[in-house]
């Protein structure tokens, strides 16, 4: 499936796109807890949108409750052209601060990536946020019998890995972390 859109395929509220332009996905970072009201806006412009959402249970002095929110605060994702109607567009909501990239110029996010976090909250296995991970990034676990254990982010052919380093001896250990929860330094 391309995402090049031919111009005489579709048109957008704004005037038909030409055969160069491509949709392509992108982040808009929005102001708290206005990730709804962006998205709804959006849609009402006639523009794609994505804002994937969890169920969390919600816990008062008097009572709980099992609540939608969105699986990445302050961000909501839109299938655009990046052309200067489609920035207007955006960027007449009020609720959104801009799109996300270098100086706001935005950077395209991979239809992969959209369709794996689809994929993902399609199915009845619980998820949630989590921070972002590179390799070669200094963590530590948290919970579990390694509770508190500090080293490198290491993943191998999908096994994860904390590297644990002795710099006087220069020796180091690996030790397998899937299913550890494990958080940035």
């Amino acid at each position: 499936m391309s995402s090049v859109i031919q111009s005489h395929e579709v048109a957008s509220p704004m005037g038909p796109l030409t055969a160069t332009e491509e949709l392509r996905w992108y982040a808009l970072h929005t102001r708290a807890r206005h990730e709804r009201v962006a998205e709804h806006r959006l849609r009402e412009q006639g523009m794609e949108t994505f804002l994937p959402t969890v169920r969390e249970t919600h816990r008062w002095s008097d009572r709980k409750k099992t609540v939608e929110v969105p699986l990445f605060s302050c961000y909501v994702f839109v299938r655009c052209a990046l052309n200067s109607a489609d920035r207007t567009r955006v960027y007449r909501v009020e609720s959104i601060h801009g799109f996300v990239g270098t100086h706001g110029t935005g950077m395209s996010i991979p239809d992969e990536q959209i369709e794996s976090i689809r994929t993902v909250l399609s199915q009845p296995a619980p998820c949630r946020s989590h921070p972002f991970l590179k390799v070669g990034q200094r963590v530590r676990v948290c919970g579990g019998a390694m509770d508190g254990v500090e080293g490198v982010f290491l993943s191998e052919n999908g096994d994860q890995s904390l590297v644990i380093s002795v710099d006087v001896i220069q020796r180091s250990l690996a030790v397998r972390i899937d299913g550890y929860d494990v958080k940035p330094i």
